[in-house]
């Protein structure tokens, strides 16, 4: 018999071997397969040149490792007549062991396979040789890799936000914010530091990371007057010619059981994005934190929208707790998400069980990927604030990672009159649904903002750290019907501004040779360095009220409060994610020490988890560091 054979090793790790057989033949059929074998040997040697050549191109006068990369073709051999068959062919190597090699190897092997595929060895069966009818057999097909399985877009939509520009007190001496209660940027960065990945620098939000965290304010004597103002100027840790001024104001706490009764409707995604563990099955078991404290005076509705939106419970007494978890037991996920029906028959089971001077209010639980059917932004905003109007507030928690929508997600909670949190464990559900239920359902206080004028004798520029997307203009403070923020029971809410003090040499601006506004306007100006105004409406008043305190230069301490420290620290971790633009040389390592001599009691655990989660940081960002000098050296 006489077999033909051809090998082709592409650099030194493959080899695939092609082996045939036949009936003894005639010398001139032994020429012609020769012949062809000849033939597609010569095509491959001149790809394979070609390939090299063009690496040796773009290595640009580098010299290259060709070495490594040395294909040889062996020559085909034609046995004797009369020698015994060759054992059976090997298996080829495996797919993922081609996908490995040089890209100009791929294309010889491709190339080569091509030819391979279309040209037949002309030969005879045993059983056609005594018929002497001659057959055509094809090759051995070429095993090639299967297409690489694409990762999953990444579709995470974060508001894109500068931070605030620094100010000149004698230029602009107000600044006006709404208040933010949310958190959910802190916790999302979580998720992704626990997954060893960085942030994107606008899921970075500084006023998210400071309100996550309780400072020990002192709540309200009264319920009439529901916060507490509290005020501390220190030295900046970053820049000890600088000024750190704290303003925090806490909500009354209210006692579980006084909080009134309750109309929730939970909105739950059970479209396909929703099918990981991350997703629906935390979000189930994140509800059911909730469940045991429901009580029979209070409500709860829940709805789900994938393809359609559809009823699983309706209005239900809240301790009926068997029923409720029975029916978030059998949630599943599946089809494509359809927000925007989900929300309306949302606000419809809302207002069916309406509870007057209670709560009433719709928890949409997503990842926020409102992909099919109402995906207007304006229309479902719209729809929100007209609900708020009607009574019903929107509180959003997200779940997940690869297409958090959180952009939108914490814009229909601050239209809402509600907040957003983002779940990232079964740990923070039970902080945000359980430990904290009152301020996350029990609104205190509506349309919260905070107006605070530096005195330009005594302050030459300032600062707000975070609460980009709360700015208000100054004229917006005493215009009761400019929306602001929401706060619930017993909530904290932090800001911080930097300053600059007139003549300490600290002033990034050069102050103005003939410019006026430099002098205090009375005694008693020349004494402040700032004057805080906090102006509130009760949940169910329109007209607002007002609270306002000086900030006195007596009250600049030597050493800040163990509570200023840590809140420095979050801020300047913040700072450092998004770029660390105003830190200078302050780095990750100081604000790891920073928060770790400030961290206190902490009773949680969640100053710890901070610190672990700057350390993660700074490892992470030494690795990033490091290879991108291994990038340049190469």
């Amino acid at each position: 018999m006489r077999s033909t054979s051809l090998s082709l090793a592409i650099g030194l790790t493959l080899a695939i071997g092609l082996a045939g057989c036949s009936q003894k033949s005639s010398p001139l059929q032994d020429g012609v397969v020769k012949k062809e074998d000849d033939r597609a040997q010569g095509e491959v040697q001149a790809q394979l040149a070609e390939a090299r050549a063009d690496k040796e191109k773009s290595a640009s006068g580098k010299d290259a490792a060709i070495r490594d990369e040395i294909v040889a073709v062996r020559p085909v051999t034609h046995p004797e007549p009369g020698t015994p068959p060759p054992p059976a062919m090997s298996l080829p190597k495996p797919a993922t062991e081609l996908a490995a090699q040089p890209l100009e190897s791929r294309k010889a092997i491709d190339n080569y396979s091509g030819l391979m595929r279309h040209r037949a060895v002309r030969s005879t069966t045993p059983a056609d040789a005594k018929a002497g009818a001659p057959a055509f057999t094809n090759a051995a097909p070429m095993v090639t890799a299967p297409p690489a399985t694409p990762e999953p877009a990444n579709t995470e939509r974060y508001q894109d936000h500068a931070d605030n520009p620094l100010q000149i007190a004698a230029d602009n001496p107000v600044s006006t914010f709404s208040i933010d209660v949310d958190t959910g940027s802190y916790t999302n960065v979580r998720r992704m530091l626990n997954a060893n990945q960085l942030p994107p620098s606008d899921a970075v939000r500084a006023e998210e990371f400071l309100n996550y965290f309780d400072y020990g304010y002192v709540p309200p004597a009264r319920r009439d007057v529901p916060f507490s103002v509290t005020t501390e100027l220190a030295a900046a840790p970053w820049n000890a010619g600088r000024k750190l001024l704290l303003v925090g104001i806490k909500g009354y706490e209210v006692p579980r059981g006084d909080i009134p009764p309750s109309n929730l409707v939970f909105l739950i995604d059970t479209s396909g994005s929703m099918n990981s563990s991350d997703k629906l099955p935390l979000l189930r078991d994140a509800f059911k934190q909730l469940v045991p404290n429901l009580r029979e005076q209070d409500r709860v509705s829940i709805v789900v929208y994938a393809g359609s939106a559809g009823l699983v419970l309706p209005p239900t007494p809240g301790n009926q707790h068997q029923r409720i978890l029975e029916a978030l037991d059998g949630l599943s996920a599946g089809g494509s998400t359809n927000g925007g029906a989900g929300i309306q028959l949302a606000y419809a089971m809302a207002k069916q069980s309406l509870i007057k001077g209670g709560v009433n209010r719709v928890v949409l639980a997503t990842d926020g990927d409102f992909n099919v059917g109402t995906t207007d932004d304006t229309a479902l905003k719209t729809l929100v604030e007209n609900e708020r109007k009607n009574g019903v507030a929107l509180t959003t928690l997200g779940f997940g990672a690869g297409n958090y929508n959180e952009q939108l997600a914490e814009q229909l909670a601050d239209i809402g009159n509600g907040n957003h949190a983002y779940i990232d464990t079964l740990a923070e559900a039970r902080k945000v649904l359980v430990a904290e239920a009152g301020s996350t359902l029990f609104t205190i206080a509506k349309d919260v903002k905070i107006q605070v004028e530096f005195n330009p004798a005594v302050v030459a520029e300032y600062r707000l750290i975070g609460y980009e997307n709360r700015a208000l203009r100054r004229e917006d403070f005493n215009n009761d019907n400019v929306d602001a923020g929401e706060i619930g029971a017993g909530h904290d809410v932090t800001a911080l501004y930097e300053l600059s003090l007139v003549g300490d040499g600290s002033g990034q601006v050069d102050p103005l040779r003939y410019g006026g506004g430099d002098k205090p306007a009375n005694s008693v100006g020349a004494a402040e360095i700032a004057f805080v105004k906090l102006r509130y409406k009760q949940p169910d008043e329109d007209n607002s009220r007002l609270i306002e305190r000086p900030v006195r230069k007596s009250e600049l301490r030597d050493s800040a409060s163990e509570n200023l420290r840590f809140a420095a620290a979050v801020a300047a971790f913040a700072d450092s994610l998004r770029g660390g633009s105003h830190l200078g040389k302050f780095d990750l390592g100081q604000v790891a020490a920073l928060a770790r001599n400030a961290r206190g009691k902490d009773a949680d655990g969640y100053r710890a988890e901070f610190i672990k989660l700057v350390e993660t940081a700074q490892r992470l960002k030494g690795d990033e560091k490091a290879q991108a000098v291994a990038v340049i050296a190469d």
